[in-house]
């Protein structure tokens, strides 16, 4: 880990979502940057979390010149109401939400093509088949 400082503003306890919200202050001088991994640790020590998944770190902006990044974070108080708040990219993200996992764009667009030349029976086998050929 690296040697950076973190300090917190603007931190709100939101019991409706079951969260804490603040905007992150990090000083790094020296450094381009500072990885969420190593951010979220040192977050996880602070506020005594008991996981790491539940902290979402979002939104950085090195200020010009560089040695200061602002940010935004949010500490669920548990992964169930993490999965119920957050946006589906963000928990994407995190490596938390497996989505629905459907037939491409591109293998949708074949499959309908292939249907428009056929009629009868062989429109349904088309159909079938999907991405296949």
């Amino acid at each position: 880990m690296s040697e950076f400082t973190i300090r917190t503003r603007k931190f709100k306890q939101n019991p409706l979502l079951g969260r804490k919200q603040f905007v992150l202050d990090i000083i790094h001088p020296g450094m381009a940057n500072v990885s969420k991994k190593d951010l979220s640790e040192k977050l996880r020590s602070m506020y005594k979390v008991h996981d790491v998944q539940c902290i979402q770190l979002f939104g950085f902006k090195t200020a010009f010149g560089g040695g200061r990044s602002t940010g935004f974070g949010l500490i669920y108080e548990n992964l169930d109401q993490m999965k119920k708040f957050e946006p589906k990219y963000r928990l994407k993200r995190a490596g938390l939400d497996a989505g629905k996992r459907g037939a491409g764009r591109r293998s949708k667009k074949d499959t309908k093509n292939r249907m428009k030349k056929v009629r009868g029976k062989e429109k349904s086998k088309a159909a079938a088949s999907g991405g296949k050929k």
